[in-house]
């Protein structure tokens, strides 16, 4: 009588319980199973027809005292060892199967005796039972499963995302910082590096993308032409700066070129690889394009006077070095054995200089106002190379230098009473020329000359 009094207790205290948590909604997995270690999965099999309150009154009734106070399931549950008992049930021809889930967070063998427990219980309600342990599942085991799973996704997930990233990021702050070096310019605003505004040389491109590309590669002292009109800013910094003007491999960068040359005073001329555009070169690209620059005065003979293009003449250039590497080369000294044959050959054919005299005499047309500097006309149009003629007033020559070099030359001497040499007169020339004392300036032709000061006779000797 004892003993049903005690299963009846059980069977009430548990329908309370379930009802009290239907009440107040189903506890969370967290509630359950936060401090689970282990999870006692079990099958049993009634013969009879018999509700969840019944087992779960069967599991705490017939384990009670069993095992002593230390297993004992309701004082277990009191401190949270073990979990809420989940029983699901069904019915089949007068038979009643289901499922228990007892959580546990005891240690394995205590779990495992506590399962063992359950297969002692033979009876539910008024109907003979069998209870069978299936498995008792290791959730740290599985938990761990799904971290080391979990990590493998986020894993490569990152090593994914970690390196575009990165560049992207990198890319963005390089950006930044171009941006904010990228300065206005004069009363027009022209896009242009920070250097711009004390530098002595500056270079000048199409447009603000240009300006930019060459910042990204630590070229600071780039101004944007920003249109086919020239402004007159560029102008003006032209007259001050020594100036190359470096435009796109297209035709609208022929087209800007030429409009450059006519109305600034460009120094040299650059331009980017045939089809491309200075914006997308590379900074090898650049390099090899600012190395291969030309004087402004060959540029304009070549393009104005002969019609050729900027490659031609670059071409040319490369085509005249090529030759002139090869002649300097060292040619093959004769045997000695054969010297005195070869010398006395030459009294017969050194008589007869005449041929060389009939192909230089015709050459020279001096105009009657370069009469008294023919002979250093003459000189410098028969030279190799582009080199000019530096006299003093008792017309002696004090120095034979490149055509290049001109400028910078004439800055360091104040003894030049005259210049002569085989290119174009420019409006920068000129005005270089005459802070320096010089009186007479001999050159082939002039070109886009508006001033020319008092004290200096411009004079040229070809069309």
């Amino acid at each position: 009588m004892k003993r049903k009094k005690t299963v009846l207790h059980h069977v009430l205290a548990e329908k309370q319980r379930i009802e009290k948590r239907k009440e107040g909604g189903s506890m969370s997995a967290k509630d359950e199973f936060g401090t689970t270690k282990y999870v006692v999965y079990a099958e049993f099999e009634a013969n009879g027809i018999v509700e969840r309150p019944d087992v779960v009154g069967a599991i705490f009734g017939q384990t009670e005292g069993l095992l002593g106070d230390d297993l004992d399931l309701r004082e277990l549950q009191k401190t949270g060892r073990i979990g809420r008992i989940r029983v699901e049930v069904h019915t089949k021809a007068g038979k009643t199967y289901g499922t228990i889930t007892v959580p546990s967070s005891l240690d394995r063998v205590e779990t495992a005796i506590l399962a063992a427990a359950l297969e002692t219980i033979d009876r539910v309600g008024p109907a003979e039972a069998k209870i069978k342990v299936l498995r008792i599942e290791d959730v740290r085991a599985t938990k761990r499963k799904y971290i080391i799973e979990r990590a493998k996704e986020i894993l490569e997930s990152l090593m994914e995302q970690e390196i575009p990233e990165t560049q992207e990021l990198t890319e963005e702050v390089k950006k930044a910082v171009r941006a904010k070096e990228l300065i206005e310019y004069g009363p027009e605003k022209l896009p242009a590096g920070p250097h711009v505004p004390f530098s002595d040389s500056i270079i000048v491109v199409e447009g603000r993308a240009d300006v930019l590309n060459l910042l990204k590669h630590g070229i600071k002292n780039a101004i944007a032409v920003e249109g086919t009109s020239v402004p007159e800013t560029i102008i003006k910094l032209s007259k001050e700066r020594i100036v190359t003007a470096f435009t796109d491999g297209d035709r609208g960068g022929e087209l800007i070129l030429k409009e450059l040359l006519q109305v600034a005073d460009v120094d040299y001329v650059a331009r980017a690889p045939e089809g491309k555009e200075v914006e997308e070169l590379t900074k090898k690209e650049i390099v090899k394009s600012l190395r291969s620059k030309v004087p402004a005065e060959q540029v304009i003979t070549e393009i104005f006077y002969k019609g050729k293009n900027f490659y031609d003449v670059i071409r040319e250039k490369e085509k005249a070095k090529a030759v002139e590497e090869k002649e300097e080369k060292p040619t093959p000294t004769p045997h000695p054995q054969l010297q005195p044959a070869v010398q006395h050959r030459q009294p017969e054919k050194s008589k007869p200089p005449a041929p060389a005299e009939k192909i230089i005499k015709p050459i020279p047309q001096p105009k009657p106002a370069s009469g008294e500097f023919n002979e250093f006309i003459e000189r410098v149009k028969s030279g190799k190379e582009s080199t000019a003629l530096l006299l003093d007033k008792d017309k002696k020559v004090l120095a034979e230098i490149p055509v290049r070099e001109l400028t910078s030359k004439l800055m360091e001497r104040k003894d030049v009473y005259a210049v002569v040499f085989n290119g174009v007169i420019t409006q920068r020339l000129i005005d270089t020329v005459s802070e320096t004392g010089v009186k007479y300036l001999v050159g082939a032709r002039k070109y886009n000359v508006v001033r020319r000061p008092v004290n200096l006779k411009i004079i040229t000797f070809a069309e």
